[in-house]
């Protein structure tokens, strides 16, 4: 039988990821271009940020892939089921590549890396500049899956009244009547 809410651990990684990814986006768009003393500390917290967002991302795949979670409404037109799988496979894909291809990039261009982690794309200028591109793109293209998976949470709460974001609400969880 599947659960009406996810595993709370799932709920509280999904959470956590929400906030840190959050963060991340604006924190990133702050560096660009900034050339002000505060650029080397944005810089450090992007880095460790997108270090600690690797490791919940595989530790999130791995949840999801193991813990039962709750079905789609079987209501739920084909098209927005189709939506709804697609749309999670960019999450997790995003989530996923954005920080594997500022470690890489970091890599190509000889900068440090955190925790003194190993280099996982040889020293190549013109592979930093197409990473760092790829970098940028993929951040805007989170974002806007972001702000997707975000419309559809609120339609999901404030249009269908179907319980699907109350799966994923984080605290305790009442009972649909």
């Amino acid at each position: 039988m599947k659960p009406e809410v996810f595993h709370p651990l799932a709920r509280l990684v999904h959470w956590l990821m929400a906030i840190l990814i959050i963060g991340m986006l604006f924190i990133g768009v702050s560096m660009v271009g900034d050339l002000s003393p505060r650029h080397p500390l944005l810089v450090e917290l992007h880095k460790a940020t997108g270090l600690a967002l690797l490791v919940l991302v595989i530790v999130r795949i791995g949840l999801r892939l193991t813990l039962p979670h709750p079905p789609l409404p079987a209501d739920l037109p084909a098209f927005q089921r189709f939506a709804a799988g697609a749309s999670h496979l960019l999450l997790y894909g995003l989530m996923l590549a954005m920080p594997l291809l500022g470690w890489a990039m970091l890599s190509a261009g000889g900068y440090p890396r955190p925790l003194q982690l190993p280099a996982i794309a040889p020293h190549d200028l013109q592979l930093y500049a197409v990473l760092r591109q790829a970098h940028g793109w993929a951040g805007y293209l989170l974002f806007a899956t972001v702000l997707v998976h975000l419309g559809a949470a609120l339609m999901h709460a404030l249009v269908r009244r179907d319980g699907v974001l109350r799966s994923m609400w984080p605290g305790p969880v009442r009972r649909s009547e």
